[in-house]
């Protein structure tokens, strides 16, 4: 891929991603008032966090990579989640406890 390629990816991107968001800003509001559109509104960042969690714990590049150690290093950070620790310690302890496991 050439340079000026690389450019006019970013560029059509950036105003794809303007127009979907100005589409979001022109819809009716009365569209937004029903009960399933603003339960589903309120669900989906929450989903597609968890799935792209999930891509990265078992994937690698393009093919999926069961590695213990980072699965391991997941399982102890959501383990620390789960017990509402500050989230530097999350990152600190899931990072350590996979480093520790390849180390083995």
């Amino acid at each position: 891929m050439s340079n000026q390629t690389g450019w006019w990816i970013v560029l059509l991107s950036g105003v794809g991603c303007y127009s979907l968001k100005y589409a979001g800003y022109a819809m009716h509001q009365r569209w937004f008032a029903r009960a399933g559109v603003r339960r589903m509104i309120d669900l989906l960042p929450v989903a597609l966090l968890g799935a792209l969690i999930v891509v990265e714990a078992v994937a690698n590049g393009s093919a999926y990579d069961v590695d213990t150690a980072r699965l391991l290093g997941f399982a102890a950070g959501g383990v620390a989640i789960w017990r509402k620790a500050p989230f530097i310690v999350v990152v600190v302890l899931a990072a350590a406890v996979a480093a520790l496991f390849r180390l083995a």
